[in-house]
C-alpha cells in the first residue's frame, strides 16, 4: 500500500495559522505605533515626518513580514523632518479651513444650508481619501519623496476611484471614532488607522517598481 503523500516527516504544512497570541501582539505593535506617531507629531511641523516614517513601519511589516530597528525608524524620521515641514503646513491649513467652513455651515452663520454643508462635507472626505493614499505611497517609498508619493496616489484615485472611496471613508470613520472615544485612547486609534489605509490600498494598488 502506498503512503498518503501527508504522511510522513517530510510532509508540507504550508503557512503556520495565526492564533489569537498573533494578533494580540499585532494589535500591541500598532497601539505602541499610534502613541509614538502622536508624540513625534506633537510639535506639529514634525507631523509629516512622523507619519512618514510609521507607513513606512507598516509597509514593511505587511511586506518585509517584521517590523524595522528602532535605528532604521529614527533614521527615517529624521531623513523625513525638513522635507515634511511643508507637508505638514499644507495639510493643517487645507484640512483647517474645511473644518472652519464645516463649523460656519453647520451653525448657519454662512449661507447655503444643507446643500452646502454636504458638499463640503464630501468635499474633505475626498481630499481625506487622497491624502491618505499619499501616506500609503510615501511609506512605500521608505517614508520619503512626497512629491512622488502624491503624484502616483493622484493616478491610483483616477485609475482607482473605488479605492479612494475606500480610503476617504477609512479617514472619516477614524475621525468619527476620534471625537467618540476617550482622549486618551486617540494615539492608539492612529496606529490602527495607518495599518486599515495600507491593508486598503494593498487589495488593489500595485506597489511602485522597484519598491518593496
Amino acid at each position: 500500500m502506498r503512503p498518503h503523500p501527508d504522511d510522513g516527516p517530510d510532509r508540507e504544512d504550508g503557512p503556520a495559522r495565526r492564533d489569537w497570541r498573533d494578533v494580540l501582539t499585532d494589535a500591541t505593535d500598532l497601539a505602541v505605533l499610534g502613541i509614538v506617531l502622536t508624540l513625534a507629531a506633537l510639535p506639529v511641523l514634525t507631523a509629516a515626518a512622523a507619519v512618514a516614517a510609521a507607513s513606512a513601519a507598516v509597509h514593511d511589516r505587511y511586506t518585509v513580514g517584521s517590523w524595522p530597528s528602532a535605528r532604521e525608524n529614527l533614521v527615517r524620521y529624521g531623513r523625513a523632518l525638513l522635507p515634511g515641514v511643508g507637508v505638514s503646513v499644507l495639510t493643517v491649513a487645507a484640512f483647517g479651513l474645511l473644518a472652519v467652513n464645516v463649523a460656519a455651515l453647520a451653525g448657519g452663520r454662512v449661507p447655503g444650508g444643507a446643500p452646502l454643508l454636504l458638499v463640503t462635507v464630501v468635499l474633505a472626505a475626498a481630499l481625506a481619501g487622497y491624502a491618505a493614499l499619499v501616506v500609503v505611497e510615501v511609506g512605500r517609498r521608505g517614508g520619503r519623496g512626497w512629491r512622488e508619493a502624491a503624484g502616483a496616489a493622484a493616478g491610483a484615485c483616477r485609475a482607482r476611484p473605488g479605492t479612494w472611496a475606500a480610503a476617504g471613508g477609512v479617514s472619516a470613520v477614524a475621525a468619527l471614532l476620534a471625537v467618540l472615544v476617550i482622549p486618551v485612547a486617540v494615539p492608539i486609534l492612529v496606529g490602527y488607522v495607518v495599518a486599515a489605509l495600507h491593508a486598503v490600498a494593498r487589495r488593489t494598488v500595485p506597489a511602485p517598481v522597484g519598491q518593496s
